[in-house]
């Protein structure tokens, strides 16, 4: 007979190839099966588990040792204190992308019917937590892929959001001239020879997410481009990207006549999100 205390102290030896989050993964899963909170784990450890519960934990935990991520196993993640659901067709969303939330609140006028779109919106994060937050704004989340679309729509109707409105399409351009006052992203920015593309978590994620040509900037080129034709005057830009990409995208916006380009950091002080307005 197999303890709750007993499974996770099984299932951390064996997370040998996650060990900075062998226990949480641990725990994020075993809390998936039983369907229950971790205070659950910590208030009754000598709980012996069914043989159902115990055969699907360690089914679970074979698929993460072999590397695939728990959100793909559990079908959630947590954003912006939002429980979301993702799949294999949409990027998992990640703490340092709360950044492009946190710049879009902190720069954007909070009480005017601001039109804002979320561009490649995947699993709708982005949207959502804007949405949470912002309930005069217009807000319109698109991506290329209705798969995303869908798992989004449905993160909406469960969180009992009516705001944003979900549409596909690529970047911009289904937008009209002078349609909208900021622009959110968080493109594929991974070069296509990027090592990282072969190990963790990535893995097990789209590639057209991720892969953004051989400086991994095509698609934020894209945004930026057609940036001066969909945005009113002063419009905003606001987009996530990689480290070693900042002067770069920097000086992509310089050339493109926006003003008053910022890069915020995240967390390990890497520049990680330039925000932009068009001049006058």
């Amino acid at each position: 007979m197999t303890t709750i205390a007993q499974a996770l102290r099984e299932a951390v030896e064996r997370l040998t190839e996650q060990p900075d989050t062998a226990r949480l993964d641990a725990e994020v899963l075993l809390m998936h099966v039983l369907d229950k909170p971790r205070s659950h784990l910590y208030a009754w450890p000598e709980r012996t588990l069914s043989p159902a519960e115990l055969t699907r934990f360690e089914t679970l935990l074979a698929r993460r040792v072999a590397g695939e991520p728990v959100a793909h196993l559990t079908g959630r993640r947590e954003f912006w204190s939002l429980p979301l659901s993702v799949t294999a067709d949409t990027l998992i969303p990640r703490p340092e992308t709360e950044i492009l939330v946190e710049q879009a609140l902190a720069v954007l006028p909070p009480n005017e019917p601001l039109r804002v779109a979320d561009l490649g919106t995947g699993s709708g994060a982005v949207a959502l937590a804007l949405a949470r937050e912002r309930h005069r704004w217009q807000l319109f989340a698109l991506d290329r892929s209705p798969a995303c679309i869908s798992v989004a729509r449905h993160n909406a109707e469960q969180l009992g959001s009516d705001s944003p409105r979900f549409l596909v399409g690529h970047w911009s351009a289904a937008f009209a001239t002078a349609s909208l006052d900021a622009i959110v992203s968080n493109p594929p920015y991974v070069k296509d020879d990027d090592a990282h593309l072969e190990t963790g978590d990535v893995r097990f994620e789209p590639l057209a997410a991720l892969r953004a040509g051989a400086d991994g900037l095509d698609d934020i080129r894209q945004l930026i481009d057609d940036a001066p034709r969909v945005l009113r005057r002063p419009g905003h830009i606001f987009l996530e990207h990689a480290p070693e990409q900042a002067d770069e995208i920097r000086r992509l916006l310089t050339n493109k006549g926006f003003i008053a380009i910022t890069t915020s950091p995240d967390l390990g002080g890497r520049e990680r999100v330039t925000r932009a307005r068009g001049g006058h």
